[in-house]
């Protein structure tokens, strides 16, 4: 244990480390609910927010007691074909593994790297999953100096890659599909395949890492509060992903783990630069509508546009005029454009010419945003939301809905 570690765990509460002073991470990894912990010495965080409190409260065996005290990376294992091991989350120290789920540790650990990960080198300072799509195959990068050691989990193969250009990571973490080096109190994101920087790096972990005082989070958005939502648009993607959409913002909200998290449009989208009207999702695309324009982008690990767009909606769906909102509902290829505050108009998205095949009124208007998924079609107007069951019920029905108030469990906004 370094001198660092050992003074704080002797000193207690009084000698908490703040992150938000400037320092250097040994590892950070998610749980298998997507709760980030990152860890210094006999410390962690949890979250993005809050103090730091021991290791052991969390992990019990990563205390002096057990001589371990401190990890030199972690990581989160990704194999959907070993259930024994998926969303397991693997620590490091000197020439031990040690496995945990739901923060208790695995039976007949520790064991040595090589038992777990042969090939693999001892000692290391960063790991990290990388799932299949995102690399060729499931598999792990391990950081060791500027080499990268990619550990193929199903074959259990190392290449060993060399990215000097890559400051030396003391801790590596996938966060929305994006891939980060961790190094003093910066980071720097790079592609997981040929670790590709793109961008101006390194930059602050504190501006996007950490709420700190005097230092921007997530580009400086906040969950907002449900009283005060109000939705451009809203969309969930054949992932699982909610999209919401707000002025020049989207916030991603992860059904499965990892919170909710705000952005600027043009991280994602950078042609969209002026916000969005409404937008839909249909066959692993996504569709965004602002004016008379519509942006089509392929999804994947990442979207991209695809070539040839924008077009007008006139052209790629037969409408004019300007959309309030749209909407697919899961396994079906009919979008259902609502436009001139209570009109609803249904495209067949496998037509070809594309046209107008339903126009009929509405009673509710006007509408911000609006989804369809397992729980029937909800229509937002504010932070008020109405809920039909079906398209058909909507189309036909002329009596309002009863209005509810939004809710985090919905979008993960504040209550």
């Amino acid at each position: 244990m370094d001198l660092f570690t050992k003074t704080l765990f002797l000193c207690g509460d009084a000698s908490l480390p703040d992150r938000c002073a400037g320092i250097e991470f040994d590892a950070i990894t998610p749980d298998e609910k997507g709760n980030t912990f990152f860890f210094k010495g006999a410390h962690l965080w949890k979250g993005f927010a809050g103090p730091a409190v021991l290791s052991n409260e969390s992990f019990k065996e990563l205390d002096d007691i057990h001589h371990i005290g401190h990890v030199d990376a972690a990581f989160r294992m990704h194999n959907k074909d070993n259930l024994d091991d998926h969303d397991h989350i693997y620590f490091f120290l000197d020439d031990k593994v040690f496995s945990y789920y739901n923060h208790t540790l695995e039976d007949g650990y520790p064991k040595g790297i090589q038992d777990d990960f042969p090939g693999v080198p001892t000692h290391l300072d960063a790991a990290v999953e990388c799932p299949q799509g995102e690399c060729m195959t499931d598999s792990v990068l391990f950081f060791k100096g500027n080499d990268v050691h990619v550990y193929d989990i199903s074959t259990k193969a190392v290449k060993t890659k060399q990215w000097s250009h890559l400051p030396v990571c003391t801790a590596a973490f996938r966060w929305l599909e994006h891939y980060y080096c961790f190094h003093g109190n910066n980071f720097t994101r790079f592609h997981p395949v040929s670790g590709e920087v793109n961008g101006t790096y390194p930059k602050d972990a504190r501006n996007y890492f950490m709420r700190c005082p005097n230092f921007g989070h997530g580009a400086g958005h906040k969950v907002p509060k449900c009283s005060e939502t109000k939705l451009d648009a809203i969309t969930t993607d054949d992932a699982g992903k909610t999209y919401l959409f707000s002025g020049p913002n989207y916030m991603r909200l992860d059904t499965r783990r990892d919170g909710l998290h705000g952005f600027q449009i043009t991280r994602t989208w950078k042609e969209v630069t002026q916000g969005v009207d409404a937008v839909f999702s249909y066959d692993n695309k996504i569709y965004l509508i602002k004016g008379d324009q519509i942006y089509i982008y392929k999804g994947a690990a990442h979207y991209t546009l695809i070539e040839g767009y924008p077009k007008t909606l006139k052209e790629e769906l037969g409408i004019e005029g300007t959309v309030d909102a749209a909407f697919v509902c899961p396994n079906e290829h009919i979008v259902h454009i609502i436009q001139d505050g209570n009109r609803m108009r249904d495209v067949d998205l496998t037509a070809t010419p594309r046209v107008i095949n339903r126009d009929v009124p509405l009673p509710i208007s006007p509408i911000d945003a609006a989804l369809c998924g397992a729980d029937g079609i909800n229509l937002f107007k504010g932070s008020e939301y109405y809920n039909y069951e079906s398209a058909m019920i909507l189309a036909m029905g002329r009596i309002r809905a009863i209005p509810k108030p939004v809710t985090s469990a919905m979008i993960g906004c504040e209550d």
